[in-house]
């Protein structure tokens, strides 16, 4: 797969376009990872500003705030403004996770766990350093994709945040492909289950390999050949 996209041209234009057509796809597949069942025609008609029947208030606010932060990512990366920083996170978070989240737009002020796993993330006073640390060492990444991939891990791994984190991560990791002229990478609902298999394997043991191999397979091939023409 590697070689089939590593010979793109950077194009920020295309790439954000090609993002933009999606998003109705990237918010659907974001909902229904978290359980929320939507289906496109109802996400396309939700975000269109018509409410959908049948639909929790609640659930209708996750995929509306979804939207949000898209256009502010988009904005952010139309703008040269877009950053991988922890003030860049927070303005995203304030968003996606409006009154999903016990606190938004801010990192979590105290200790979470993950369901399925032993392994405890770090404590709510080492998180802005861990941050730091981890953009240091995206940096030091020859490869973009493997950068962006790095962060999404890093942030799943963290908790930055008391939720939302994997849909943060996926934020940061797409804004940093689409500011370099890189098409984003969008999770499929469908692989929901092998995703979940291999983020509990990670998150026991750190090692990003598997992770970023799955990843890379999501990359869809459309995109791909348009970024070529």
């Amino acid at each position: 797969m590697k070689d089939s996209y590593w010979h793109m041209q950077p194009n920020k234009a295309k790439a954000l376009m090609l993002a933009k057509r999606m998003l109705p796809e990237f918010v659907c597949d974001a909902v229904n990872l978290e359980g929320i069942n939507y289906t496109l025609p109802e996400i396309q008609t939700l975000l269109d500003g018509i409410t959908v029947g049948g639909h929790k208030v609640s659930d209708q606010q996750i995929a509306l705030n979804q939207h949000q932060a898209w256009r502010l990512l988009f904005q952010l990366i139309e703008e040269n403004k877009f950053t991988v920083t922890a003030e860049t996170a927070c303005a995203l978070h304030e968003l996606a996770a409006k009154d999903d989240a016990l606190e938004w737009g801010k990192f979590r002020s105290g200790g979470v766990t993950i369901a399925g796993t032993a392994y405890m993330p770090p404590s709510a006073d080492k998180l802005p350093e861990l941050f730091e640390q981890m953009v240091r060492d995206a940096k030091k990444l020859p490869d973009i994709y493997d950068q962006s991939l790095f962060i999404f891990l890093t942030m799943a791994r963290c908790q930055f945040f008391y939720d939302v984190n994997k849909r943060m991560g996926r934020f940061m990791m797409n804004g940093l492909l689409l500011q370099n002229g890189y098409p984003a990478i969008n999770l499929p609902a469908k692989r929901q289950l092998e995703f979940n298999q291999l983020m509990l394997a990670f998150y026991d043991t750190g090692d990003q390999r598997q992770m970023n191999a799955f990843l890379r397979s999501c990359l869809d091939e459309r995109m791909i050949n348009i970024m070529k023409e």
